[in-house]
């Protein structure tokens, strides 16, 4: 988390509808062997947990079972040009968002990791454009082999630490100049998000 408090945020419905939108993350522990991380899907719950799948043989898996682990979802970033200021006598810097989750984390059930298999086939479906791939379409040979290949985790989320570093000490102005420059640069979501947390 960046020190500076002008870019962390108090918003929960905007940190849920982040790792709603990214969808993705991190999972760090440190474990007996030494840290690790693990990349996979990440679905909020919506009421202050995180739900999350690895693979059996993870490095991860085996350690999780009520440890306290960090999760981080990393949003959009991108390189912020002194090109962009009025007073171009200044340094580049980085502007972008991540969230840290830190929490309990407890191994679900058989029922609950189906379940949110199905949330994560259905929440990512949706987005595709075409007819919509359904987990029936499956044989119940290949659903046992993956279900039996992987391990479903909830984080009870007891620290939210984001940080949305998104030029706010700049004047409106250079803000927008800045978004402007990161919309034609190819970094729309970037330029979305500032003009989000400035209004």
């Amino acid at each position: 988390m960046h020190p500076n408090s002008a870019f962390r945020s108090e918003d929960r419905a905007l940190l849920e509808a982040l790792i709603d939108q990214i969808g993705f993350g991190m999972i760090f522990l440190t474990t007996p062997d030494g840290p690790r991380v693990a990349h996979t899907p990440i679905v909020s719950t919506g009421d202050g947990a995180i739900h999350f799948h690895l693979s059996r043989g993870n490095a991860l898996t085996r350690h999780l079972d009520g440890a306290n682990a960090l999760a981080v979802v990393n949003g959009p970033d991108a390189y912020v040009s002194p090109r962009w200021y009025e007073d171009r006598d200044t340094v580049p810097t980085w502007d972008y968002v991540a969230l840290e989750l830190e929490g309990r984390v407890r191994k679900m059930a058989e029922e609950g990791l189906e379940a949110l298999l199905h949330r994560l086939i259905e929440r990512n479906e949706e987005r595709l454009s075409g007819e919509p791939w359904r987990a029936e379409e499956s044989s119940r040979e290949t659903w046992r082999k993956l279900l039996s290949g992987i391990v479903g985790f909830e984080m009870e989320v007891l620290a939210w630490r984001p940080t949305l570093k998104l030029s706010q000490k700049q004047p409106a102005a250079v803000r927008e100049a800045i978004a402007t420059g990161q919309e034609a640069s190819g970094s729309p979501a970037l330029a979305q998000l500032m003009r989000l947390v400035a209004s």
